[in-house]
């Protein structure tokens, strides 16, 4: 990895764990292993390195979702993997937790790639509730945008929940609740 990553991928993990006012610079260069010198050849400062760092994890949250809502299955299928997906959720997700950093969200800069990314999944996870609609897999009185939201609450929260209880089975609650509410919306099969 050379030095450039080496800042991006310091600047996230701290940016994770102490947000971006305990993130300062002599302590990404501490964890990069790299000096001044070379934090301020590849960026301008701690707000161009974050940005770097935060559009990062943006991506690579985004590339690991789109994994389970892109694969094959049903449209419920896919949003059921997603939410199971394993986690770390004691330590949450490292684009929700910057929406908790009032530094982050005030600026417009940072904050655009945070707001991408959820508009992103919300907007992935409410075609594929479209989609399940549509083929009779879910229910035509199901609202895919609405329904994405709160999905989209579930995962978030279901972080916050897990972190105030200490365990990780407090996320797995609020997603098997989700995903009985979700499939109370599959329509009656013939027969049953």
């Amino acid at each position: 990895m050379d030095t450039r990553e080496r800042l991006i991928q310091s600047t996230r993990e701290l940016l994770w764990e102490r947000g971006y006012v305990g993130t300062s610079p002599k302590a990404i260069q501490e964890r990069a292993g790299a000096g001044q010198g070379s934090m301020y050849h590849h960026f301008h400062g701690k707000p161009d390195l974050a940005l770097a760092a935060i559009t990062r994890s943006a991506e690579e949250t985004r590339s690991r979702a789109e994994a389970e809502l892109g694969g094959p299955g049903s449209a419920a299928g896919r949003i059921a993997a997603y939410l199971r997906r394993e986690r770390d959720a004691l330590r949450g997700c490292p684009v929700g937790r910057l929406t908790q950093d009032p530094d982050v969200m005030a600026d417009p800069r940072l904050r655009a790639p945070v707001e991408e990314y959820f508009t992103w999944l919300t907007d992935r996870l409410a075609g594929l509730l479209e989609q399940g609609r549509a083929g009779g897999e879910l229910g035509p009185g199901l609202d895919p945008a609405a329904t994405a939201a709160a999905l989209v609450a579930v995962v978030q929260g279901g972080y916050v929940l897990a972190r105030a209880a200490g365990s990780a089975e407090a996320y797995a609650r609020a997603v098997d609740g989700a995903l009985t509410l979700l499939t109370r919306q599959t329509p009656a099969k013939e027969g049953r």
